[in-house]
């Protein structure tokens, strides 16, 4: 229950995080960032999802950081987009440098503005390992500092953080989620490459949890 503000990427984790919110009760508001990614596309897919709840979305246009953020695979046009599987060690080339610390700074900001209860966000167990801003570790500390911000108290609220992306999928069909609307892949064209990481991550936890995965691939 409460007020939320919802890091919404348009991917499936924060997509089935949102309809796992409302569908326990909370009031959702939901926050794009566009930081410059090779995949903005994914932006189009949260405006989408945001007006299938009908709940408030808003895109923070951070774009101008993008030659800040260099080095990444997602930021970088010089810097290859590696395929594969997440466990690979090329996977680390999409780390975007302290990119969660910049989106959830903003969030807690939009919630404590509304006097929201908590800002929410979808980081899952196969994060750790390739994005040091996932780890639990790092959500502990932010939500410190997010306590000494301001007056107005607000808590970070990351539930998948023990989930895999398998059993996320999963809960998203039982919720009766709109995967369909979702995007996911780096490479950012109008249907999903299937050879990014993110492809693969996603192809094969549709496949784990043995239910129809509606996304459309080129290969």
């Amino acid at each position: 229950m409460g007020a939320a503000v919802v890091l919404l990427s348009g991917g499936m984790d924060s997509t089935v995080l949102l309809g796992h919110l409302l569908r326990g009760g909370t009031d959702c508001r939901t926050l794009s960032i566009d930081y410059g990614q090779r995949h903005v596309r994914e932006l189009d897919a949260a405006r989408l999802i945001a007006a299938h709840y009908g709940v408030e979305h808003r895109v923070a246009d951070l774009s101008s950081l993008k030659p800040l953020l260099a080095g990444s695979a997602l930021t970088s046009d010089d810097v290859p987009l590696p395929h594969g599987h997440y466990a690979e060690e090329s996977m680390k080339a999409t780390v975007v440098p302290n990119r969660n610390m910049l989106m959830l700074a903003i969030a807690g900001a939009w919630a404590i503005s509304v006097k929201a209860d908590w800002i929410a966000y979808a980081a899952h167990a196969g994060d750790h390992a390739i994005y040091p801003d996932c780890r639990p570790e790092f959500m502990s500390a932010f939500e410190r500092a997010l306590y000494l911000a301001d007056w107005h108290k607000v808590r970070l609220v990351a539930p998948f953080t023990d989930f895999t992306k398998a059993s996320i999928a999963l809960m998203g069909v039982r919720l009766g989620v709109p995967l369909h609307l979702t995007y996911s892949c780096y490479a950012g064209r109008e249907e999903h490459c299937g050879k990014c990481g993110t492809c693969t991550e996603r192809r094969e936890a549709f496949a784990l949890a043995q239910v129809i995965d509606p996304s459309t691939y080129e290969a």
